[in-house]
């Protein structure tokens, strides 16, 4: 018998080959395109929403000492909208911000309204936070939630309903027939539960029903547009976004904001093809430039001479136009096709930690007591340490990174189709006196209200994510007397409402506190979204994993109840939690009992949950029926009681001779670095609240393509690159910006520079924007 090279083989035998070809071709897009018919229009949409990346407290750990001072990545909007033809529409949108705000969400749907009527209402639209504790505040409504950023912050505000309105805008533009798939896995390394102990309190039938103590499960819907095939990823994964810690000042979306940027950026270089490969993740970092520069130098010493030549030039004006265009995101858009949208959404994550190693005292390296989270009876030094410790950087990018992972194997294995209806049900329940029917153990039932909203002395302890201060410590149920008086300065609860929230002692009683306006929210909304087999539970505040899973529990029962032909057992319930207000932590009665952070921040006493249950039922049920619901009371509009104590911006200044944008500190010449050095350059700034930058850059790594062309390689969506500003004294008018980039291990050898985008405020008010550069170096 002949042999024949393989080659040959194929050359004679064309159909084979053919029939080859195509075997392959469908193997290496490992699911990018999904052959289906479409059955709904899909769209998707993404915006900045990064805000004022300084002198803006933080919102999350409520640290005054937390301020923005620059940006490790920048914060987005992302956004999906799935309509029925002919039929429903539905809108979800994630936010790299801590948590949705209920001013935020009614000057949304007001805006939504003007521009496309009754299409998009409070009803439809779902607006959720992935809870990263680095974004900047002020941007709630009520009291509690803004003290410590010194009031509304009106520049937060505008920059989250911007943002907000504009992705959304986005995805109804983008609005083409397409199919959703849905995936479901596990992630065994990237949560742990913080309140161990009040989990435990749970009863032990029930806790025996599940292998962990924090869910574990990511459910992913995969995106594919009929046309263009994939187009976007939304996840949801209960985990908190504290791996960022309390005394961080940069403006980052902590794990899953960096998860998000992560995905989106292999997807663009990489989609085709294994994770793992040369152009996928490098120490985790997905390439931003891979194969788009050609010609690269091999030469040093040509490079070192070919570097000299470009020295640090004086700072000159600019225009923000300059800053938005030269983006790396906006070079590397095609703009004939959507961009791929990646969100990795928030779930029930009110006890789930991202600091998998454990939370350790201090001051001797041991554990943490057990019930209290203290360390020598203090909860200053119990912290929980994420899986990079000490380096919160690394502790973020590896849990962004655990998650991106299961996400990229989900996306490429997604099969099972959404099928169904699209469909929604929203009520605004008062939850301060609402009556709850329980039923009684012997038979019957009896019925107990909740409270209004209140905060117990566990509260002030803060988390291992982030302890409190002073001698408070979680699982405090009595409270003491010293800080009884101070709370009785501010308010005194009654009798009524002590015994209502028992056994939580009160420290702040936030529901029954008016002055100048509502300290705490009791009206808020509950929401449930459905496409085909997939139903989205809208939660207005942080459920632990206990109370997510009776709630999803309760939901499935009614949706599967009476033989119902509208739901099968393969329907998928997901939490998506901090949408659309916030209003604190749900538990379990048995974890409330216990009183650590969670139970203490339960706002609206014991009964809470049974009280989402049983709404969250009725939501159900009219969904089954296909009855109306009750609109239920409207929240308050606070927007024109707000006040604001953040002084304003008054005036930037340099030295004399000096341009904003000079270097005040530039690369050594001659400098040639590694893959894996640290670049520093400092120039001479100026506040970045005079402009946001929104959908620009402060900071942008460049290299050299040729001789005298510079190509956008890194700025302010980059994980490696850090902008960081900051002023002498806080009445100073003279400030710095101090670019760091981490050279990642995928970055190409060449030529390159670092440059820096501003603007600057005069004593009169006008605002003039610049632009300054550093000497050029080599990296090898």
């Amino acid at each position: 018998m002949e042999c024949y090279p393989l080659s040959n083989l194929y050359l004679q035998r064309p159909f084979w080959f053919l029939i080859s070809l195509v075997f392959l071709l469908l193997l290496l897009l490992n699911g990018r395109v999904v052959l289906s018919d479409p059955n709904y229009l899909i769209g998707l949409g993404s915006y900045d929403i990064t805000g004022p990346a300084a002198d803006v407290n933080m919102m999350g750990y409520a640290n005054t000492e937390q301020i923005a001072s620059g940006i490790h990545f920048r914060l987005r909007a992302r956004s999906f909208i799935v309509v029925q033809p002919q039929g429903n529409r539905v809108v979800f949108v994630n936010l790299d911000a801590c948590m949705a705000s209920q001013l935020v969400t009614i000057k949304v749907i007001e805006r939504l309204k003007a521009r496309y009527g009754d299409l998009y209402t409070e009803k439809n639209v779902a607006i959720s936070g992935i809870h990263t504790h680095a974004g900047p505040g002020g941007y709630l409504q009520y009291v509690v939630y803004i003290v410590t950023s010194l009031g509304f912050v009106r520049q937060s505000f505008d920059a989250l309903v911007d943002g907000i309105e504009k992705c959304i805008i986005q995805a109804h533009e983008n609005l083409q027939p397409g199919s959703i798939f849905v995936n479901k896995g596990e992630i065994l390394d990237a949560g742990v539960n913080r309140s161990p102990s009040a989990y435990l309190n749970n009863p032990a039938e029930e806790r025996s029903k599940y292998k962990y103590d924090v869910d574990k499960e990511m459910t992913l819907l995969k995106f594919v547009d009929a046309k263009w095939g994939p187009v976007g990823s939304f996840n949801w994964f209960a985990t908190h976004g504290t791996s960022m810690s309390r005394t961080n000042s940069l403006i980052s979306g902590d794990n899953k904001g960096a998860a998000a940027r992560f995905m989106e950026d292999w997807f663009r270089h990489s989609g085709i093809g294994n994770l793992y490969s040369d152009e996928g993740v490098a120490d985790g970092i997905p390439r931003r430039v891979s194969n788009i520069i050609p010609g690269l130098h091999d030469n040093h010493h040509k490079l070192l001479e070919l570097a000299a030549s470009f020295q640090s030039p004086p700072g000159r004006p600019a225009t923000k136009i300059l800053s938005v265009a030269r983006r790396v995101r906006g070079a590397l858009r095609q703009a004939d096709k959507p961009g791929f949208v990646s969100a990795f959404c928030q779930s029930n994550c009110g006890d789930v930690s991202p600091n998998v190693l454990g939370a350790f005292c201090t001051d001797t390296g041991l554990p943490c007591d057990f019930n209290h989270s203290t360390c020598g009876g203090k909860n200053e030094l119990c912290y929980g340490q994420g899986p990079g410790y000490p380096d919160e950087f690394e502790s973020t990018r590896i849990i962004g990174e655990r998650q991106l992972k299961k996400a990229v194997d989900l996306f490429n294995t997604a099969s099972e189709k959404l099928i169904g209806k699209v469909d929604y049900r929203h009520s605004f329940v008062d939850f301060s006196q609402l009556e709850v029917t329980l039923p009684k153990q012997g038979g019957g039932s009896e019925v107990v209200k909740t409270c209004p909203a209140a905060m117990g002395f566990g509260f002030a302890a803060g988390t291992t994510d982030g302890p409190g201060a002073f001698d408070f410590k979680q699982g405090d149920d009595e409270g003491n007397a010293f800080w009884r008086l101070v709370r009785n300065l501010l308010k005194t609860p009654g009798k009524e409402q002590v015994d209502c929230q028992h056994p939580k002692p009160i420290l702040l009683d936030t529901g029954e506190m008016k002055k100048p306006y509502d300290w705490a929210p009791s009206i808020l909304p509950i929401q449930i979204l459905r496409v085909g087999q997939l139903v989205i539970l809208s939660v207005p505040g942080e459920f632990t994993t206990m109370a997510g899973r009776r709630l999803r529990d309760a939901v499935k029962t009614v949706l599967m109840s009476g033989g119902n032909k509208k739901f099968n057992s393969n329907v998928h319930v997901v939490i998506a939690g901090l949408t659309n207000t916030y209003s604190q932590y749900v538990t379990t009665i048995e974890e409330y009992e216990m009183q650590r952070y969670e139970g203490a921040s339960t706002l609206f006493g014991p009964h809470t949950l049974s009280a989402y249950i049983q709404e969250f039922k009725k939501l159900a049920a009219a969904l089954t029926s296909g009855q109306s619901v009750e609109p239920g009371p409207q929240p308050p509009d606070l927007l024109e009681k707000q006040i604001s104590l953040l002084t304003p911006v008054v005036m930037d200044a340099t030295p004399p001779g000096v341009h904003f944008g000079d270097c005040s500190s530039d690369v050594p010449l001659n400098s040639t670095f590694k893959r894996g050095d640290t670049v520093k350059v400092v120039f001479w700034s100026a506040c970045p609240r005079n402009d946001l930058m929104t959908e620009g850059t402060f900071s942008l790594v460049e290299i050299l393509q040729g001789k005298d062309t510079w190509f956008p390689a890194y700025d302010d969506d980059d994980f490696c690159l850090r902008f960081k500003w900051s002023r002498p004294s806080k009445l100073s008018t003279r400030s710095h910006a101090t670019m760091e980039w981490r050279i990642p291990q995928s970055a190409n050898p060449g030529v390159y520079r670092i440059r820096h985008f501003g603007a600057a405020k005069s004593l009169l008010g006008s605002i003039r924007h610049f632009t300054g550069s550093s000497s050029a170096f080599v990296v090898t």
